[in-house]
């Protein structure tokens, strides 16, 4: 575990390699950017077999491992770089090595004859070195770097295609959106180190734990960590700029929505949740309204999306918002659980995608259909995905969705449970819309039908292996499964928050859920089969539901009216402040003050005799004329 930071080492040694080499490197380097992310794929088991030899005798408590150097020292103050290993942050390590291992072959396929090539895979290899770091960061300093450091990765590669002004508005909406979070975390990060003195992680839980900060203050605090979440997992309010990422390449799509950027936030509360624990409970409260909210916002606008990477991002939001309600119940468990099995499902849909939009150059699903006949095994790993995305037993998604149901149906009111159980049925429609008007039916563009085929090889293959991770990864939640990877149980026994979590599988829960998914795709193939009649009739009889959700709930409106009515015209006053009195008053009124005084003192200091006489008259005449007037 002391070797932890070789595995974002290797990536970012790719990168600085590849940005100054890599043109004069075979083929443009993508093998280098690929043997990096291997060798920490292959470096992360040998980091789990030592936590998992730290843990024996330990009762499977919580094990820890850390490295790292002193940074800057200087009176009681210390900084280290340290890196640090512990249960969650090998879950991470996981999705992320193994998911970005994915992305970056079927990449060479799908980027093939791209004029940028070799640059897009050393941004990949930069975006999964931030991202790694920030996984194994053990304080708040060098994770707010690498926080940074996924923001500028995930600009530029949003913006990749900078030629398109779409992608490149894109880019800036996602820098500038999440920016706004990550001014938030950068003041709890400070409020934290404010009152503990440091920014080491376990110092500051052990801090709050023994009551070191009052209950208002942490609660601030942690609500200031969590508005960086809320920015970087696209929450609600700061949800906006995810669907619009998709101007990127669709391989960058997967890595963003499965492995990456959007699960950073995520993690941060996963985190940090030994500080939501002794916090106010009215700060669990926020995460699970927040979650809540972002879960049906997104459900419900995935039935209209026509894109089929937005349907996707859609449902990315929506797993978001699930996870979070899952943080909300103080479950860190179910939430990690959901991440897991989510980066492999979501990472499917991707690429599946990306499948559909190299074959036919198309991504609007009114012009696709019919694709199943020339593209089967992409339609039937879409599909697999898909399912798993609806919480169809016994995909991975299944596990993961029920888990979170259990732990709120046990720690939240009907209210979120109910509105959970009702986003099952709507994830489940939408998902079967996509499913249909992608694969099913006639085609709608006879030219693109006609060009559509599988993807070759080096693009199938981890599709292939997605969808056989996206059938068996949720059986991690049983201890026999646990037990024979060599782990103290199932999930829950081995990632937590204060003890073990035992499985436990309630069948009205799953009965229940698996209702609800199964009306889903009922109903999708009611109002989207053949013609789609069903569907349109009811966008017709529903017209005003129809278009706010079209318009997003009039969200991208409304910051646009912000934008231009109360940013641009404050920017303006201040603008005017700036030039009229700042600048051209404050500074450059003193130096005219100097010129001024300047010219006038030149007046005294002549050298000529009659000027230096007249003064003297001058002063002689006025002096007299002071003191006849004072005589008076």
């Amino acid at each position: 575990m002391e070797e932890a930071w070789l595995i974002p080492a290797l990536p970012a040694a790719a990168f600085v390699i590849l940005l100054l080499v890599g043109k004069y490197l075979p083929r443009r380097g993508d093998w280098l950017a690929i043997g990096a992310i291997a060798a920490s794929f292959v470096l992360f088991f040998f980091v789990l077999a030592d936590l998992l030899d730290n843990m024996v005798g330990t009762e499977f408590d919580k094990a820890l491992g850390q490295s790292g150097i002193d940074w800057v020292s200087f009176g009681d103050f210390e900084l280290r770089l340290g890196f640090q290993v512990d249960q969650l942050a090998i879950v991470m390590l996981a999705v992320v090595t193994f998911i970005t291992l994915m992305v970056l072959v079927y990449s060479t396929g799908y980027m093939k004859g791209d004029p940028r090539y070799g640059w897009y895979f050393a941004a990949m290899s930069l975006f999964v070195a931030a991202m790694l770091t920030l996984v194994l960061a053990d304080n708040f300093l060098l994770l707010y770097a690498a926080w940074e450091g996924v923001g500028f990765g995930s600009y530029l590669l949003i913006g990749f295609w900078h030629e398109r002004r779409s992608a490149t508005e894109a880019a800036k909406k996602a820098f500038i959106t999440t920016r706004i979070g990550d001014v938030g975390l950068l003041i709890g990060i400070i409020l934290l180190w404010r009152e503990a003195g440091t920014f080491d992680m376990s110092e500051i839980f052990e801090f709050a734990e023994s009551g070191g900060y009052s209950t208002e203050y942490l609660t601030m605090a942690v609500l200031f960590l969590f508005a960086g979440a809320v920015g970087k997992s696209a929450q609600f309010p700061l949800h906006v700029w995810l669907p619009d990422a998709m101007e990127g390449p669709t391989p960058v799509s997967a890595l963003i929505h499965a492995a990456t950027m959007v699960v950073a936030g995520v993690y941060l509360v996963a985190r940090v949740m030994p500080l939501f624990a002794v916090a106010d409970p009215i700060a669990l409260n926020v995460v699970t309204a927040v979650g809540l909210t972002t879960v049906m916002m997104s459900a419900t606008m995935g039935l209209v999306a026509t894109d089929i990477k937005r349907v996707i991002a859609y449902s990315t939001i929506n797993s978001l918002g699930l996870m979070m309600v899952a943080l909300g119940s103080l479950s860190v468990s179910a939430a990690m659980l959901y991440l897991f099995a989510h980066g492999f499902f979501k990472a499917l849909l991707f690429l599946s995608a990306g499948s559909v939009i190299h074959a036919t150059e198309r991504q609007e699903v009114s012009e696709l259909g019919g694709l199943a006949r020339r593209m089967p095994v992409t339609a039937a790993v879409f599909a697999v995905g898909a399912l798993s995305m609806a919480g169809i037993v016994p995909l991975a998604g299944f596990w993961a969705k029920d888990e979170i149901l259990n732990v709120a149906g046990d720690s939240q009111n009907f209210v979120v449970y109910g509105f959970l159980m009702l986003s099952v049925f709507i994830t489940a429609l939408y998902m079967t819309r996509v499913v249909i008007l992608t694969f099913l039916g006639e085609p709608r563009d006879r030219e693109a039908h006609q060009h559509a085929h599988d993807a070759e090889p080096v693009m199938t293959l981890p599709l292939l292996l997605l969808a056989a991770l996206t059938v068996l990864a949720g059986f991690v939640v049983f201890d026999g499964v646990g037990e024979a990877l060599g782990f103290p149980g199932g999930i829950g026994e081995f990632v937590f928050l204060e003890g073990p979590e035992a499985f436990h599988f309630p069948w009205d829960v799953a009965v229940l859920s698996t209702l609800s998914a199964v009306a889903g795709l009922a109903g999708g193939f009611y109002f989207w089969s053949g013609a789609a009649e069903p569907a349109r009739r009811a966008g017709e009889l529903f017209r005003p539901a129809y278009e706010i959700l079209k318009r997003k709930f009039f969200m991208d409106d409304i910051y646009q009216w912000a934008i231009d009515r109360v940013v641009l015209v404050a920017g303006g006053v201040i603008a005017w402040f700036d030039r009229n009195v700042v600048n051209d008053t404050g500074v450059d009124g003193s130096a005219r003050l100097g010129v001024f005084a300047g010219f006038g003192m030149k007046f005294l200091e002549t050298g000529k005799l009659p000027n230096y006489a007249l003064a003297i008259v001058t002063g002689v005449i006025v002096l007299a004329i002071v003191f006849l007037v004072v005589r008076v």
